[in-house]
């Protein structure tokens, strides 16, 4: 991605297309500049490549999968995707300065002039050399994973916090990727293998010490992480959506089995796992039978967890508990425990908290010493994030955009809400249309009063998925239907009284709206702050 990965402009300008009539100066410059490049055969083991057309020792200038943004000397992957075959760009990819193709098929008529290189597996060839390129920066780097169905953000953004005490963390996720020295927005959750070596390489060169980073099943599955080194690797939890197929959870579970295992690449070798979750007890018996060299660390309430939390209390805004952890492996004693305030809400965050601690305990750090941050944790963008204007009731914007995490995100907030929970939430357009019904359902089985609204709509007619959602209506009398997002929630806050909760679900962190091709600033919590400053709602 431009933007993203450092590119040596220098040796894309002598790979550019010049002049046939060059002074000597710039000819000796050009020789230098290619005398230092590294060269295509470098990249590549043996057995690695099934057949070759033309030469492997030739420079190159770097390495690119999207025939769009090839630049001169590049090596291009013509990766196999779900939409449209990276061989179909090979032509591009050459006619933009590509030197040299990797693809699981050799073409008929290839253009001439470039380097052609048959693969088994040209995800797999990517990943590696990738990795090979970057100089191997997850060597350098203490790399944690967060795999699981929920909380990964929240997971990562904590233990970067936590860690970040005495050196840089780097982070990549659903909403930024921290380099270090500069932080940049995210294009997707889990990047592509080539962008992820990129970008913990500029950790790295950046004096970064651990990169934390949240792993997609579907991440794993197209062997974005084949090949990386996790020092830690972390489980959060494996649901699917009521009504959901349950293949999809096992197929989940086999995906993250194959992080914590070695499956990907190196086993890591500290396995951190959620022991409430049914899914996490089969996982952590997988791994002591799998890999007994790894360091099991099992956290949440059960009474087994290493690291775990007890007597717990659920405030409005704020969560209290006791934590307890061992001594250290080989230390003896009796371990330590602590009383701990989080500025976290709700049991979810309890576990995602204790997910946190029970890694950084895992890769030997005091918590006695890092918890001392904890109170300074400014909170995640957009997830259960307080709108705090002075009103006498409670306001949270959060991401939950599925049936299983709405009904989370308010299975959350029953509990420590006195008075009534309210919901403004939508179903996304170009989307999963069986999804609607369930989203509805999920905001009426928990929720006193919802409004149901845009979110997203895309190139969907709005009607077309406000039909499929009232499909899912149990209580129509609970349910307003607004098609304004704006209006949608200024109606929520004004049916708010003391003690009430309005949670403002779907957008999150995201400042857009998409609608009929067309994205315009939108943010949830911007207008949420909007709306309570206007006199109409100020109390």
């Amino acid at each position: 991605m431009i933007g993203y990965l450092a590119q040596n402009y220098a040796l894309i300008h002598a790979f550019a297309p010049r002049p046939a009539r060059r002074t000597r100066h710039e000819s000796l410059a050009f020789k230098r500049v290619f005398k230092m490049a590294p060269q295509l055969s470098e990249y590549f083991h043996e057995g690695e490549i099934m057949a070759v057309k033309g030469p492997l020792d030739r420079p190159i200038s770097g390495l690119a999968m999207d025939s769009r943004r090839v630049l001169p000397g590049n090596l291009f992957f013509a990766l196999p995707g779900l939409r449209a075959d990276g061989a179909m760009f090979i032509d591009e990819a050459v006619s933009r300065g590509a030197v040299a193709v990797v693809t699981p098929k050799l073409p008929a008529h290839a253009p001439g002039g470039a380097t052609f290189i048959q693969v088994a597996d040209a995800r797999a060839s990517l990943a590696a050399v990738a990795q090979r390129y970057y100089k191997f920066p997850d060597r350098d780097l203490s790399v944690v994973g967060v795999a699981g169905t929920s909380g990964q953000t929240t997971v990562t953004h904590l233990l970067k916090h936590l860690l970040s005490g005495d050196q840089r963390v780097g982070l990549l996720g659903a909403i930024s990727y921290d380099l270090g020295a500069r932080s940049v927005p995210s294009y997707r959750t889990t990047p592509e293998s080539l962008d992820i070596f990129g970008l913990m390489a500029q950790m790295r060169d950046a004096g970064c010490r651990h990169a934390v980073m949240e792993v997609s099943s579907h991440g794993i599955n197209q062997q974005r992480v084949a090949g990386l080194n996790f020092g830690a690797a972390v489980f959060t939890n494996l649901t699917r959506d009521p009504g959901g197929p349950a293949p999809a959870l096992d197929a989940g579970f086999a995906a993250i089995g194959r992080l914590f295992t070695g499956g990907t690449g190196p086993a890591p070798k500290v396995a951190v796992v959620h022991l409430d979750d049914p899914q996490g007890e089969k996982l952590a018996a997988k791994i002591s039978a799998d890999v007994p060299g790894a360091r099991l660390v099992t956290f949440g309430e059960d009474p087994r967890a290493l690291v775990r939390a007890e007597n717990i209390t659920l405030h409005a805004k704020h969560t209290t508990f006791r934590l307890v952890w061992p001594a250290p492996r080989g230390a003896g004693g009796p371990g330590g425990v602590m009383d701990l305030t989080s500025p976290l809400i709700g049991r979810d965050n309890v576990s995602h908290l204790l997910a946190a601690i029970a890694t950084a305990w895992g890769l030997g750090r005091d918590p006695v010493v890092f918890l001392a941050r904890l109170r300074a944790f400014p909170g995640v963008p957009g997830r259960m994030e307080r709108i705090e204007e002075g009103q006498p009731f409670n306001v949270l914007v959060d991401y939950a955009h599925t049936p299983a995490t709405l009904r989370s995100a308010l299975e959350l907030l029953r509990p420590i809400t006195p008075g009534r929970l309210h919901v403004v939430f939508g179903c996304g357009g170009n989307r999963d249309r069986t999804q609607r019904p369930l989203m509805v359902r999920a905001a009426q089985a928990t929720a006193d009063l919802a409004f149901a609204t845009a979110d997203n709509p895309r190139t969907e007619r709005l009607g077309q998925i406000f039909e499929d959602m009232r499909a899912g209506v149990t209580a129509p009398e609970k349910i307003t239907w607004t098609e304004n997002r704006r209006e949608a929630i200024r109606l929520a806050l004004e049916a708010c009284q003391p003690g009430d909760c309005l949670l403002v679900a779907g957008k999150g962190h995201e400042s857009s709206q998409e609608c009929a091709d067309t994205v315009f600033p939108f943010d949830d919590r911007q207008m949420v702050r909007e709306l309570l400053a206007s006199h109409k709602l100020k109390r």
